[in-house]
């Protein structure tokens, strides 16, 4: 292990602890309830945002071979599975994180068809065209994005697909309340994936295909475990649907949901 860390970039490293210190103290402290439920206290399908990725995963996952990339406590690890694919492989580079991940699918009766593996995202040991789809659920910042799409289109299939879920960088508001929150790495705060990274997708993607979300709903987010908190969810969805008609918004938008396809495969 310690050879192994001293071989890796610092950022890396820093990563790697981060999210070890993360996920042991919620090892630790918390209830049973909270280790295995959703992160940060409430579901994900709850918001349109992981609503809308979770049906582009069912409608592309049947029978297929996965990876979750950078799959972290594995909260969205389980969704393939119950969708109809054939098998998940799981990376992430805390085992801490896969320590809560691995419970989680064997509280859920499906680790027969997921298998855990610590590995670098940016490196990974798996063949050339092995996947038919990978899944990324907010995993870009921790990573160099350059790095990431060559590997990605290195391990999918001509066919095959990348699908994923990331903060958007743009809005000044969310930023500066990530930033006091100080829930991410410096790295990562500085790396929030943004318009360049989809501009740099279309050197290793034929076809990107993006998706907003939550121009104003994110303030709702701290309410949803209130009574009428979802009520209020729907409602400021609602009006981002409309706001998002004007191109100009779209980058204020606190997630991006994206579908990319036909890999070029850069040598």
């Amino acid at each position: 292990m310690i050879f192994y860390l001293k071989n890796m970039e610092e950022r890396k490293q820093k990563e790697i602890e981060y999210y070890d210190k993360k996920a042991e103290n919620v090892l630790k402290e918390q209830s049973e309830e909270m280790v295995f439920g959703d992160f940060e206290g409430f579901k994900p399908q709850d918001l349109s945002s992981f609503k809308f990725l979770y049906k582009l995963l069912g409608n592309y996952c049947n029978d297929k071979l996965i990876l979750d990339y950078g799959c972290g406590n594995g909260v969205h690890s389980a969704f393939s599975l119950k969708a109809g694919a054939k098998k998940v492989i799981a990376i992430d580079l805390s085992e801490k994180s896969l320590e809560i991940a691995r419970n989680r699918l064997r509280k859920e009766g499906l680790k027969e068809k997921i298998e855990f593996r610590k590995m670098d995202c940016e490196n990974t040991e798996f063949p050339d065209s092995y996947f038919d789809l990978v899944l990324d659920a907010g995993t870009f910042s921790s990573l160099d994005s350059k790095k990431a799409f060559s590997e990605i289109t290195r391990v999918l299939k001509k066919e095959g697909v990348l699908i994923g879920i990331e903060t958007f960088g743009h809005n000044p508001l969310t930023n500066l309340k990530r930033k006091l929150s100080q829930k991410r790495t410096a790295w990562a705060q500085s790396h929030i994936f943004k318009k360049s990274d989809i501009e740099l997708a279309k050197d290793y993607f034929s076809n990107v295909q993006v998706y907003y979300f939550h121009l104003i709903s994110w303030l709702a987010f701290p309410l949803l475990n209130l009574p009428g908190g979802k009520l209020i969810l729907r409602l400021l969805e609602g009006v981002d649907r409309a706001l998002f008609l004007l191109p100009f918004l779209r980058s204020f938008a606190f997630k991006v949901v994206f579908i990319f396809s036909n890999a070029k495969k850069i040598i």
